[in-house]
């Protein structure tokens, strides 16, 4: 397993933009595939997006398609969703998972197929 630790959160008016960063320990670092996941207050953990290891293929949800683009930095260990045009309803704790994966696209999307997560990071659009 890698360690995860989250960065880049905080307060962002709608409209703006913020870039989270997940730094990960190990040198296996471009073996995982990786996901970030949200979980606003009330609600289910929901996955976000995901970029596989190799960064060859990436995956949004539907409600951060065209406003959310991750990428990722093998040599740093570190994945970086950038997210855009910021909504309320954005609101929510980002959490950063990873998986080990042998395929080099291939991008897990349920919770229980990463076995590492961070720590979650807080993030608030005001209207």
């Amino acid at each position: 397993q890698v360690q995860l630790v989250e960065s880049g959160g905080g307060l962002v008016q709608a409209g703006g933009s913020l870039r989270l960063s997940c730094a990960a320990s190990g040198r296996t670092f471009s073996s995982y595939a990786m996901g970030w996941f949200r979980q606003a207050p009330g609600k289910e953990r929901e996955f976000v997006t995901g970029i596989s290891r190799s960064a060859g293929s990436t995956y949004y949800a539907d409600s951060v398609k065209g406003r959310f683009t991750i990428s990722r930095d093998n040599t740093k260990n570190t994945v970086y969703p950038q997210m855009n045009s910021l909504k309320p309803e954005d609101t929510a704790v980002y959490y950063c998972a990873a998986q080990r994966v042998y395929s080099p696209t291939y991008i897990p999307r349920a919770q229980a197929d990463f076995q590492s997560w961070g720590q979650g990071t807080q993030v608030t659009v005001s209207s």
